[in-house]
């Protein structure tokens, strides 16, 4: 990929007036003020609300469809002492909405089971093969599920009529239907609009929400057991995880959750933790990169219970092996992973033309079903194309991951190959196709034509946003400090990225890492100095004389010291005049 263009940088607007009234009326750093305001933050008290959320700002549980109903149904299963069994999912979304509903029943008295499919034997969701088996392991009188359920009508009428009463709660949307449980928890269901955007493990926190009001206004001695606040280090882990956009109350959940989880984390989180060698304090980083893909690893290998597990122990012996297991998994994860990404890249590099290439698709026998979407999330970064990776089993039948580029309908585009395809659906930014070995040539020449009468003509370098232009001497210990009130950073409020123009370099860049991946440079601008580190950008000269810079701002504890640091995000010829 040496040789690339560089990528197009796209400043975000913010209006000056704003940001200056803003950054006077809050005393924040202009700089910080003008991110605020390019992000929609105008009004004082609005922003205040931003950066100070709160647990009492969240809406009233029973605004989601059904959640009254759900609630009433299972303070009655407590009263019938009935068999209830969380039907969860496998990813980090499912298992920590599996470990909250699991955790808080039992605080309100209610015995409860769980269930977690085989994501390679049964597939996704409440399928028909998963439901099966779990009516028949499990035998429950009432089932729940979390984050999935809403679509499965003819699995939730098999419940029925095996008469189970079945509660739904999931956020994802229903094009073909609606199943007709007793409850369908979901908000995409409601006029809510401030939920729509809830990951699974915020339905059922909303859930929990609305059975311990229904137990205060019922006057039920087990509610004065239970604090919801005890569980939020779930709801974040889940929230952040799932890339829901972390504003509104998904910011609320997050922000909180990760108070939680700093000060008392849970025995088996903090065995993972151990084990993952983090000591720091924990934010979203930690959950997208050290948690969330150590709790994912089972689930994509075929078994999410000890990511379950984990969350649930509450013996130490038992909580390390099972974060010994879990971080085996994940390190076999990643060279899985890493060998689908190496021969994917050499197939494509083979025959890859920037002018002719517009929709990349590999697929091959023996590829891991449970890894490709992270390859092609990798692909689709590194050559900015829409990307698919397909995994075939022994039968010929391929199961994909698609994954897509900013303004390009993936699902559009897949419609149009609709007839190489057994089956597909998703979003327009991620969708997942099944498809036969046969079949796989002529998709992939389809699919690149019709990317091509989508794209061509269209300047495809990635785009990075600059959230503002800054001055070196504005960037300081200050500036850090009062980053720390926007925390967390994920989907829709994304880490600020800065930029800075007529900079020079103040010593030679060293590269540094394995093979040398990595940049070390000592970067100057008007009488101030920074240290920073451009990670995966060791093959890429420095040009001369003058350069632009954009950059995110980190503190570097490293030694113990506490240092502002900057990681060096793209490089270009100064456009300074």
């Amino acid at each position: 990929m040496k040789g690339f263009p560089l990528k197009l940088w796209q400043k975000v607007p913010a209006d000056a007036g704003a940001s200056k009234r803003l950054a006077q009326a809050l005393q924040l750093p202009l700089p910080l003020a003008t991110l605020l305001v390019s992000r929609g933050y105008e009004d004082t008290e609005e922003t205040s609300r931003f950066l100070n959320p709160r647990l009492s700002d969240l809406s009233d549980p029973f605004l989601l469809p059904d959640a009254e109903v759900a609630g009433k149904r299972l303070w009655l299963a407590i009263e019938r002492q009935e068999r209830v069994c969380v039907f969860g999912d496998y990813d980090v979304d499912g298992v920590c909405s599996s470990a909250l509903l699991v955790n808080v029943f039992r605080e309100l008295g209610l015995a409860v089971e769980t269930f977690v499919p085989n994501r390679l034997e049964e597939g996704y969701g409440l399928s028909a093969a998963a439901l099966a088996r779990c009516l028949k392991t499990n035998r429950p009188d009432v089932l729940i599920t979390v984050d999935c359920g809403t679509s499965s009508v003819d699995e939730v009428k098999a419940a029925r009529d095996a008469g189970v009463d079945v509660i739904v709660t999931d956020h994802h949307e229903a094009p073909d239907g609606v199943a007709e449980a007793l409850a369908v928890v979901n908000p995409k269901l409601g006029d809510f609009e401030p939920a729509k955007t809830l990951a699974g493990v915020g339905v059922a926190f909303k859930l929990c929400h609305a059975m311990v009001k229904i137990g205060l206004q019922e006057k039920r001695e087990a509610v004065t057991k239970t604090d919801l606040r005890r569980h939020l280090d779930l709801v974040a882990i889940g929230t952040i995880a799932d890339i829901v956009p972390l504003v509104g109350e998904n910011r609320i959940l997050a922000r909180h959750g990760l108070m939680r989880l700093n000060r008392y984390p849970r025995l088996g989180l903090s065995e993972l933790l151990r084990v993952a060698g983090v000591q720091e304090d924990l934010d979203a980083y930690h959950i997208g990169f050290v948690i969330g893909p150590r709790l994912n690893a089972a689930g994509r290998l075929g078994d999410a219970r000890r990511a379950l597990e984990i969350l649930l122990v509450e013996e130490p012996a038992g909580a390390r092996k099972a974060a010994e297991v879990l971080d085996g998994a994940n390190q076999e994860r990643k060279a899985i992973e890493q060998a689908i990404q190496i021969d994917a890249r050499k197939r494509i590099d083979s025959t890859f033309d920037p002018k002719q290439s517009f929709g990349l698709v590999v697929g091959d026998a023996g590829w891991h079903q449970g890894t490709v979407g992270i390859v092609a999330s990798r692909l689709c970064s590194r050559y900015y194309r829409p990307s698919i990776v397909i995994g075939f089993d022994e039968t010929g039948l391929g199961r994909g991951s698609c994954r897509s580029i900013a303004d390009f309908d993936m699902l559009a585009a897949l419609d149009v190959c609709k007839a190489h395809l057994v089956t597909f659906g998703g979003h327009t930014m991620a969708a997942g196709v099944t498809i036969k070995s046969e079949n796989l040539a002529a998709f992939a020449e389809q699919f690149n034509s019709v990317c091509a009468g989508m794209l061509e003509g269209r300047d495809l370098r990635p785009v990075q946003r600059v959230d503002a232009w800054v001055q070196f001497g504005e960037i300081d210990a200050s500036l850090l400090e009062a980053m720390s009130s926007l925390h967390p950073f994920g989907m829709g409020h994304p880490t600020p990225v800065w930029g800075a123009r007529g900079v020079t370099l103040a010593g030679p860049a060293r590269k540094v890492g394995k093979e040398g991946r990595h940049l070390k440079l000592r970067l100057a601008q008007g009488g101030s100095v920074h240290e920073a580190v451009a990670f995966n950008q060791g093959a890429y000269p420095v040009p001369e004389g003058k350069i632009d810079v954009v950059f995110q701002v980190r503190s570097n504890t490293f030694r113990g010291g506490d240092a502002v640091e900057l990681h060096v995000q793209d490089i270009r010829p100064s456009t300074d005049t």
